[in-house]
């Protein structure tokens, strides 16, 4: 386990605007994988296939996952997520237990995710090996690039949304009914959350919240696993917002967002994914007004295009020209890029932002 950072980061984050990392789905697809890379020895068998199952190259392409995180520190980010945005049993099962529905056996309600997936030997084991692992890759290229540079470098745990909703019903016929409950998302995240500390991570990162309700639960987990090792950690939050600056699922706009996680005193809560730094900025500028903590922003490059070479329009020269304007007008404390933003994105952003002043936190009581 890692001492808590909070004095040092906090410090960091008064003196300067901090850099996150880039997409790690956007730069794997740079190295060209095969299905058959993308299995490895291990999972060479399996039923579904595997390329697009990334967190899952943590154990059969670790020296590529590697590379990844060196080339981003390389950038000049200070913080890199673990590659485990989908390393819990309820989302890795999308790729490993057959869907009761293909074949009109059933649907997936809290019965099938108990005796099928949250209690399934084979799935917690990997859930703990994807987490114990991508905390194991980032850290050590945390601390030899830190060492070489001497500029500290941090890991962050990845805490992706699910594959699942406590918020909404799947069903049109029955709005009551959910395909998880809230404790079995909690215990979930709780496997994942207890292996990232296991791995050596610095942060927990509860990030791409669509659904607000799933973030409680990572909350809750983050709360009650960090209480029960004993340990304390910094926890920052992100959320992915829609054209109408609301949480895609449960429909929250930022300031009901920072009312639901300000108890857990995050070291920093902000916006990621989903819209490009040109829609985003508002949204952005709403959450400045409200969040008495640090705020941190690493949009997509710009909307999906299937023609441009990393799947989204914006180029680095672009991401480097928003993020300064975000900079000057005091909106930023932690700046990386989100989708489509490959570590030559996330150097033009570090450039951008560099020698700006970080926002100032709001003097109200946190």
């Amino acid at each position: 386990m890692q001492p808590d950072p909070t004095p040092e980061l906090e410090k960091a984050l008064s003196e300067r605007i901090l850099v996150l990392d880039g997409a790690m789905g956007t730069t794997i697809r740079g190295y060209g994988l095969t299905e058959e890379q993308a299995r490895g020895s291990r999972f060479a068998d399996n039923e579904k296939d595997l390329l697009n199952n990334g967190d899952i190259l943590t154990l059969t392409q670790p020296d590529v996952i590697g590379d990844i995180h060196k080339r981003f520190y390389t950038a000049g980010s200070d913080i890199v997520e673990t590659n485990t945005f989908s390393a819990t049993t309820i989302s890795q099962s999308e790729f490993f237990v057959e869907d009761p529905r293909e074949k009109g056996t059933g649907r997936k309600d809290p019965e099938f995710f108990h005796d099928k997936v949250l209690n399934d030997p084979f799935l917690r084991q990997l859930a703990t090996d994807l987490n114990v692992e991508g905390a194991i890759l980032a850290r050590k290229e945390a601390d030899r690039i830190g060492e070489e540079t001497g500029i500290k470098r941090y890991v962050a745990g990845a805490i992706g949304p699910l594959t699942v909703s406590l918020s909404n019903s799947p069903d049109a016929d029955d709005s009551g009914f959910r395909t998880v409950t809230f404790d079995q998302v909690k215990d979930d995240y709780a496997h994942q959350i207890r292996a990232l500390i296991e791995g050596g991570v610095d942060i927990l990162m509860v990030e791409t919240i669509f659904d607000s309700l799933n973030a409680k639960a990572a909350l809750v987990a983050c709360q009650e696993v960090l209480d029960e090792v004993g340990q304390k950690l910094p926890i920052i939050i992100s959320a992915a917002v829609g054209r109408g600056g609301e949480t895609m699922i449960s429909a929250q706009k930022g300031e009901a967002l920072w009312n639901a996680v300000a108890h857990v005193k995050p070291l920093a809560v902000g916006l990621n994914c989903s819209l490009g730094p040109d829609l985003m900025k508002p949204f952005l500028q709403d959450l400045d007004k409200c969040v008495t903590s640090h705020l941190s922003c690493y949009p997509n490059a710009g909307l999906p295009n299937p023609l441009a070479p990393t799947g989204f329009d914006l180029e680095p020269p672009h991401m480097a020209e928003f993020m300064t304007e975000f900079a000057e007008a005091g909106l930023l404390n932690l700046a990386g890029g989100c989708c489509g933003n490959t570590p030559e994105h996330i150097a033009a952003i570090a450039q951008a932002v560099k020698g700006h002043a970080p926002r100032a936190i709001p003097a109200l009581e946190r």
